[in-house]
């Protein structure tokens, strides 16, 4: 059984492949499996966007192809409380057209201003779309923070340096790869879907 992740970012691809290998899954990038394709990520949700990009993923395949393959997608972001959940599904272009990681943290540290601390509350949410011919498996992820005053640390991307996890004390832009991965929205997507999985084999 093979599993083609609907993105080529290699650590992503790796960190899938850790935890999937030992359920005899190969995982593929979708260079890997020679895929090139966008699809318009234009849902209004996490979970809406990533079953959409696995389903045209897996729909892209032949026939013969989608047996025993499996397509899988994510979808993350930032949801701050206090703004209502954004800048959520809009995460990486929500200081507008060429939005840049700075840019983004300079608007989201603009749209804070003056708000005190306890009032920044805030989650990084992952959504995972596992598809197959007749398997839809859907989870979703979390890690709860507060967004800081301004940036710490040089670690990470996006809004990292911005976002003060309560469970590592300290943002993760001050964290080393490992311990944010360990507690972070996607790694815990993806050990649910492990978790899944696993509960399926044992049937």
């Amino acid at each position: 059984m093979r599993i083609i992740i609907a993105s080529n970012n290699k650590h992503k691809v790796e960190e899938i492949k850790d935890m999937m290998a030992p359920l005899g899954f190969e995982v593929l990038s979708m260079k890997d499996a020679g895929i090139v394709m966008e699809v318009d990520e234009d849902q209004d949700s996490f979970r809406g966007n990533a079953l959409k990009k696995a389903t045209e993923l897996f729909e892209s395949l032949s026939l013969h192809d989608r047996k025993d393959t499996y397509v899988l997608s994510d979808d993350s972001g930032l949801s701050v409380d206090i703004l209502h959940g954004a800048p959520g599904v809009y995460s990486a272009r929500y200081s507008g057209e060429g939005a840049t990681d700075a840019k983004n943290n300079e608007k989201l540290l603009k749209e804070l201003s003056g708000v005190m601390w306890d009032e920044r509350t805030a989650r990084f949410i992952c959504a995972m779309a596992f598809i197959g011919e007749e398997k839809e498996i859907i989870v979703q992820g979390e890690t709860p923070g507060i967004i800081t005053f301004e940036l710490k640390g040089e670690g990470g991307f996006g809004y990292d340096p911005m976002f003060y996890s309560l469970e590592l004390n300290k943002t993760f832009g001050e964290s080393a790869p490992e311990e944010k991965n360990a507690i972070s929205h996607r790694g815990k997507a993806l050990a649910l879907l492990v978790r899944e999985l696993s509960l399926e084999e044992g049937e």
